[in-house]
């Protein structure tokens, strides 16, 4: 009996690995081989895939559904995540300015229509989606093959970043898996996708209106 159920326990976790290298290593390959006509099909492929997560993640009966807001995680730590973007602001326009001047603040002045849409419509269908795959579903589903919460902070940066090939440059994946990391130490202290999303929305917006935008939208994929 002891030995079945040790090979159901390794054959599980044979499984979650094989699983782990298909959704976040072949996938996004992937979609980088059809990078150019993602532009209109990015953000329905990236909602279904968290509402498939989600769906996961609710028939699982050890999953912990706080998770999901955890409003006490939401106070304890929203100053922390104010006070680093606020401070972070002029260092990202500073290096932006002398990266890339000629796109600093590009969007709001020159595509202000686009620029408003992006503010209503970026939290909802961008940042949300990626924080239900990239940090809850990622940090629970893999939780048994990767039980070092370190070693699961440093594999969903990773992954984040890897994700971000679709937009083929380099610059969208180093920031990406910066910000993965960023992201990750706050769910791990927090334990509330609601307030990573709200960490993520205030990273994606501001990097819109700084000009970065042009490195994370398929429109401008060459």
């Amino acid at each position: 009996m002891y030995l079945n159920i040790k090979a159901i326990s390794v054959s599980k976790n044979q499984y979650r690995w094989f699983e782990l290298l298909m959704l976040f290593g072949c996938v996004p390959l992937v979609l980088y081989q059809f990078r150019h006509t993602l532009e209109v099909a990015l953000l329905p492929l990236l909602f279904f895939a968290s509402v498939l997560c989600i769906s996961i993640l609710l028939k699982d009966h050890t999953f912990k559904r706080f998770r999901l807001w955890n409003k006490q995680g939401i106070r304890t730590w929203i100053g922390s995540v104010f006070a680093l973007f606020s401070g972070l602001i002029f260092v990202t326009t500073l290096f932006f300015y002398l990266y890339q001047p000629d796109y600093l603040f590009y969007m709001p002045v020159t595509e202000t229509s686009t620029w408003l849409i992006i503010l209503v419509v970026y939290p909802l269908f961008s940042a949300l989606p990626q924080e239900i795959i990239f940090r809850t579903f990622m940090f629970h589903r893999y939780k048994t093959i990767l039980p070092n919460k370190d070693h699961r902070i440093w594999l969903s940066s990773l992954a984040f970043g890897y994700a971000h090939i679709v937009y083929d440059n380099w610059l969208a994946v180093i920031l990406s898996c910066i910000a993965g990391y960023v992201f990750c130490k706050t769910y791990a202290q927090s334990r509330s996708t609601i307030l990573v999303t709200i960490e993520h929305s205030l990273w994606g917006l501001w990097i819109f209106t700084l000009g970065l935008g042009v490195y994370f939208d398929s429109a401008y994929i060459q």
